[in-house]
């Protein structure tokens, strides 16, 4: 009776935790098509799914143009991290910064910055799509400056580095940030067309 009971805490425990990570939608590695995307690294990815590098405050960069996929394999890595007991929240990056900003004007940014310091794993994802202003710029480089070596950040972006300050706007600011993510990080790029416009064609070609 007691270690059904156990087991039954901890299913709720991680029920809790995918609950308080807010992912858009559940992903899982066993669904991500390895031969599809031929430059993604499979071992360091399935490596990754263990979690050591959360115990080591790592991060991990995934790099690619739109729609080849990036934040399926962030959001099945941030899973297992929430299976294995860690806590994790998932941003887009546009949506946190709006968070951070309106935070600022209501006089809790404090409170704000202390929950996502209390995060073994944030997931940013999306950097690059929408540009953000300078105040919203800062408010994210806080959040990434904070979280260098106490957690892990996995990011996603279709930018390439040199690109960064088209959403940071400042060269400083832009370099601090790569400095800190790029540190201790598994980069993954993610190579050819967009997954949307595969299927877009599929669709045309049946039409037709």
């Amino acid at each position: 009776m007691c270690q059904l009971e156990l087991i039954e805490r901890e299913r709720k425990a991680a029920e809790r935790r995918l609950q308080a990570a807010r992912f858009p939608a559940p992903k899982a590695l066993a669904e991500f098509d390895f031969a599809a995307r031929p430059s993604v690294n499979r071992p360091l990815i399935l490596d990754l799914a263990r979690g050591d590098y959360l115990t080591k405050r790592e991060n991990v960069l995934l790099v690619g143009p739109s729609g080849t996929g990036k934040t399926h394999p962030a959001t099945a890595l941030a899973m297992a991290a929430c299976a294995q007991g860690k806590r994790v929240r998932f941003w887009r990056v546009t949506e946190l910064i709006t968070t951070l900003r309106e935070a600022d004007q209501e006089r809790h940014l404090l409170r704000m910055r202390q929950q996502l310091a209390q995060l073994d794993l944030l997931v940013l994802d999306e950097l690059g799509y929408v540009p953000a202003s300078k105040a919203g710029a800062e408010l994210l480089f806080d959040v990434i400056g904070t979280a260098y070596e106490r957690s892990s950040v996995i990011l996603t972006t279709n930018l390439a580095f040199e690109n960064w300050t088209e959403v940071l706007g400042n060269e400083r600011l832009t370099g601090a940030a790569l400095d800190r993510r790029t540190h201790r990080c598994h980069i993954v790029e993610l190579t050819g067309e967009s997954y949307r416009l595969q299927d877009a064609k599929r669709r045309r070609s049946s039409a037709s």
